[in-house]
């Protein structure tokens, strides 16, 4: 019974008790004696269950033992919870699954909680384990220096201390509630109501036994917490679910000691903060009071506390009253939230005005606050702006968050919920700054400032148009660690890790570390020989670089391998564009960037210097041709070297089992662990936008599809391709599965035949194992070759052979790229992607440069350093990166060849304008190298005889890959995207200005001789 107007924890008065009337004294002492048995016990009964004495005191000492400890190593001693929302949102109950998935992928536990027997037979019995809960957990990162990068508190409004409540907020909810905690029983337990839980007992028996009665519930709000927070899916669904609520609850009431009064306060904290509240649109779940009041109200949580701690005025009064009816609203719907916070908003207006005055009659409200909440109406939130999640994170991070998250098989939103503390290699305060100046960018005054403006660079009104992006790594002893991540857009592309772009001249690093790494092969296996034997050397005509290395080694008989790698980049090849070659399918033709160098004939180190294009495009045919020649043993050049061998039919069957085989084991792990949606997306998008490409490859893997589909499949690949129904219909009908066979499918279409040919297959048994293609393609690769020498066309067969070579080595050329980090699993089999055409990214081209930067080794690249799971809980496990062994995948001397012409494009070639900008400690230039590159992505829209007339614009970029003395390395990427780029006409001048620009900020890092995070 309430008696005061301000009744807290400390005013509650019980009421007295009847004396119990004298009785008549048995005849029989026995029966006396049983009398004063019964009356004894149930005196002790009823003390009990008024000042729980002798449960505290037991419950205390029991709890005591159930006690953690933190290992520096790992254990089994643990015992998770298998259910629970607050176990499942804070990633407590899926700890074992996750520390297995880490396990697999290189991460170690350092630091594990372990329980002692006493608790573990506890938590084995199904009870929750006893400590105290977080008001707040969720996601934060922390950077190299161990300082606040980012960090997801969920609930995001929460009571940290629960001496400021307001009282008109703790009389509401235990008067609506739980009105025996008002107590003043020093001991007692606030987690059984006595009365409640009896009257509740007799009526779920009642019910089972078939009678017709309403069930009367009997929690408190300790059971309740219990329950939203450890039981199945936060409901009581047995007997057993309630009994072990109320004893994990008595435990976690007296664990702390045996006066219950502060567990009491922290019980109705713990349940402000933890009641659920539905799921608003827009935001998501709700927990708690704080995020209730914002999420369906709109109403800030700090400034609800500091209005209800405040006087009543009539100021005040409208405001006061519409947050406390708020409040009161979300404790009543607590009970049905799904139906009173969506729908029923008439029932819970009517439900709070009753409330309110009760609340006033028994004085535990002002009444004129009673009066001015009587005067509001409820208006819910309907807007669809919520801050339920992180949209404008600083991509560097966002990107940490993106990759634990691929690490514990979650999506972000869930990520952002778990109770983790992970250790980056970011440098936070360096991550900050280059991501200000970058978006400093975008004012005139800036761009000025820096360089921006002017030829080939920017025009002051496009600064906004134009991204950018910056990563650092640092070398060390087992790893580069990414120490800055940054651009200049809050949109989710990510164009260091997420795109696919035209990279431009980036590519012939990709080129030139190929060639010095065949040149290399060579090497080591004609050095040994002596000079006769390399003269009976029988070598392709086509084959030009292993022709060099052969007339070298003979005319030298030098075999010093870093002394051959400086003269193969001695090599001439001509800068001249007129010359059409033949790749892709056709003939075509590629032109310098600057007319100037039409006529020059410069050596591959001078080539690389001024990024002239001809000479990589024909170094590109020279790998093409070593890649098909017949010194790569097996290759099908061989074959055309004798037609008239009586073994040749023999051959070729064997050739095409072997090699076929191959092929379609490329494919398929090309296609493997994808939907047919995706296997389609793939193929389709490597093949081009040409219509008759687009037509065979449809109809060959797709024939069951209709005109209709046919038609709206060429509409959205070819926005500007116009024809009428006939016009699609012919060619429906020309390239059906009738029509060709699986080469000529593969020759329209540009691809390996085989490919075709898994691709098809995997849409009709999406689940087959690698083996089982393999098997079923065997009458497929005998078709697939045979078929090239039985032609009696010899100039088609010619072609067609053009063709085929080409695409096999180019998937030669494919594998050596994926080696040195290449991202993407296709290449396009044209000599242009020399220049650029098969696309990069700019995170791939670093690893490359990391490979160079560590004389030959790929490192692991490492962002996250250490995993800290449920921090002072029962849960607690700490796990650290362990890093693989670096990777041999480059000869130290190519990497050193490498290194030393990248420092040239910085002394002498298109990176100049940063020689002598970065020094170091002593004051002397900072070795730097790197390589430029600008990308015109367009989309060819109209073609007249054989030739472009009109394109369209797809992106620009401006890339440069650097590296920074011996330790640093990574890249700088200025893009602009979509059709504006037809307005842009910067070159990679652009990334350079943008880097000379960043010295200020990165040389106090840099010239620092203790690692950058100390």
């Amino acid at each position: 019974m309430v008696s005061s107007p301000e009744m807290q924890f400390d005013n509650y008065r019980p009421r007295g008790e009847k004396v119990a009337a004298e009785r008549k004294p048995r005849k029989s002492k026995t029966g006396l004696l049983l009398f004063i048995l019964c009356l004894a016990i149930a005196g002790l009964v009823v003390f009990e269950v008024k000042t729980s004495y002798y449960q505290a005191k037991f419950l205390h000492q029991y709890a005591k033992t159930l006690t953690y400890q933190l290992l520096p190593e790992a254990t089994t001693a643990v015992v998770y919870p298998s259910y629970g929302p607050f176990d499942e949102r804070h990633g407590y109950s899926q700890l074992p699954e996750k520390l297995a998935r880490l396990a697999e992928r290189n991460f170690q536990i350092t630091q594990q909680v372990a329980f002692s027997p006493r608790l573990q037979q506890y938590a084995n019995l199904g009870f929750f384990p006893p400590y105290h809960e977080k008001a707040q957990s969720g996601l934060s990162l922390l950077d190299c220096g161990r300082r606040d990068l980012f960090s997801f508190a969920y609930p995001k409004r929460a009571y940290q201390d629960r001496d400021v409540i307001p009282k008109e907020i703790v009389n509401t909810l235990l008067f609506i509630e739980n009105r025996e905690m008002w107590t003043t029983e020093a001991k007692l337990n606030p987690v059984v109501d006595w009365p409640r839980f009896v009257v509740a007992g007799f009526s779920q028996i009642a019910e089972m036994l078939g009678a017709n009665v309403s069930t009367a519930g009997g929690s408190t709000l300790a059971t309740q917490i219990e329950k939203f927070r450890h039981s199945a899916h936060g409901l009581t669904l047995s007997i057993k679910d309630k009994l072990l609520q109320i004893g994990s609850a008595s435990i976690r009431v007296y664990q702390q000691g045996e006066q219950t009064e502060p567990a009491r306060k922290r019980i109705v904290q713990d349940y402000l903060n933890t009641v659920p509240l539905s799921s608003a649109p827009n935001y998501g779940e709700v927990h708690g009071i704080g995020d209730g009041l914002w999420a369906w109200f709109k109403t800030d949580f700090d400034f609800a506390n500091t209005l209800l701690k405040s006087p009543h005025t009539a100021e005040n009064a409208v405001r006061r009253g519409q947050v406390f009816r708020q409040i009161v609203a979300l404790m009543i719907a607590q009970r049905r939230p799904s139906y009173y916070l969506l729908k029923g908003h008439g029932d819970l207006e009517v439900l709070v005005d009753s409330h309110l005055r009760l609340l006033e009659k028994f004085n535990l409200i002002e009444p004129a606050l009673m009066s001015a909440t009587l005067a509001q109406k409820l208006e819910f939130n309907t807007t669809k702006s919520h801050d339920f999640g992180q949209s404008n994170v600083d991509k560097g991070i966002n990107s940490v968050r993106i990759r634990t998250a691929g690490l514990l098989g979650m999506n972000l939103y869930e990520l952002d919920r778990l109770d983790l503390k992970a250790s980056t290699s970011l440098h936070g305060e360096l991550q900050r700054q280059i991501s200000e100046y970058l978006r400093s960018l975008s004012q005139v005054e800036s761009a000025r400032d820096v360089g921006l403006l002017g030829a080939r660079l920017l025009q002051a009104d496009k600064l906004e148009e134009v991204l950018y992006s910056f990563t650092l790594y640092q070398k060390t002893a087992t790893a580069n660690k990414v120490r800055i991540q940054t651009d200049s857009t809050d949109q989710p592309f990510d164009i260091n890790e997420g795109s696919k772009l035209e990279l431009g001249s980036t590519a012939k690093l990709r080129v030139l570390a190929t060639y010095l790494e065949i040149v290399a092969e060579l090497h080591q296996k004609f050095a040994p020989k002596s000079v006769s034997e390399l003269y009976r050397v029988d070598i392709e005509a086509k084959d030009h670089i292993t022709r060099w290395v052969v007339d070298y080694l003979i005319q030298t008989r030098n075999t010093n391998l870093k002394q051959m790698l400086d003269a193969a980049l001695q090599r001439k090849y001509s800068a001249s564009p007129h010359e059409r070659f033949f790749t892709g399918g056709g003939l075509h033709v590629f032109n310098n960037f600057r007319k100037e160098e039409d006529k020059r004939n410069p050596t591959l180190f001078q080539a690389l210097q001024d990024s002239v294009n001809l000479p990589f495009v024909r170094l590109m045919r020279d790998l093409v041709n070593y890649s098909s020649s017949y010194n790569n043993d097996g290759s099908l050049a061989q074959l055309l070297r004798n037609d008239k061998d009586p073994r040749r039919e023999e051959y070729l069957r064997a050739f095409a089992d072997r090699e076929g085989a191959i092929f379609v084991s490329r494919s398929y792990q090309k296609y493997q662990n994808m939907t047919t949606a995706q296997r389609l997306e793939l193929f389709f998008n490597s093949i081009g936008q040409a219509d008759h490409k687009l037509a065979a490859s449809y109809r060959y893997l797709l024939p069951d599809e209709s005109v209709a589909s046919f038609k709206r499949f060429l509409e959205r690949r070819l926005p500007d391709f116009h024809a009428d129904n006939r016009q699609i219909e012919r060619l429906y009908y020309k390239y059906g599965p009738d029509k060709f066979n699986l080469s000529d499918q593969g020759y329209i279409a540009r691809v390996h035949p085989l490919e075709m040919w898994v691709l098809s297959y995997l849409i009709e048994h999406p689940e087959a194992t690698q083996a089982q293609v393999r098997e079923a393609s065997r009458p497929k690769r005998q078709e697939v070759y045979r078929w090239l020498f039985r032609t009696r066309h010899k100039n088609a067969r010619d072609v067609r052979l053009k063709v085929m070579l080409e695409v096999e080595a180019f998937l030669n050329i494919h594998a050596r790229w994926v080696r040195l980090g290449y991202p993407f699993a296709h290449l396009v089999p044209s000599l242009g992607s020399a220049l650029g055409s098969s696309g990069d990214r700019p995170a791939a081209l670093a690893e490359l440069m990391g490979i160079i930067q560590n004389n030959g080794y790929r490192l692991p690249t490492v962002k996250l350093d250490e995993l800290h799971f449920a921090e002072s809980t029962p849960y607690e496990v700490v796990l650290a990166h362990q890093n693989k062994e670096a990777e041999y995948v480059m000869r130290p001397e190519v990497a050193q060849t490498l290194k030393a012409a990248l420092a040239n494009v910085v002394q002498q070639g298109t990176a100049r304008r940063l020689k002598g900008s970065f020094k170091d400690g002593q004051g002397l230039d900072l070795a730097i190298g790197g390589k430029t590159g600008t990308g015109d992505n367009r989309i060819v829209t109209e073609m007249r005889f054989g030739k472009k007339v009109a394109t369209t614009a797809m992106n620009r970029t401006a890339t440069f890959v650097f590296y920074l003395g011996d330790d640093y390395f990574g890249t700088l990427t200025a893009f602009v995207p979509g059709t504006q780029a037809d307005d842009f006409s910067f070159t990679s001048a652009l990334p350079l200005q943008v880097f000379k620009g960043m010295l200020p900020i990165l040389s106090p890092y840099l010239q620092r001789p203790e690692p950058i995070c100390d």
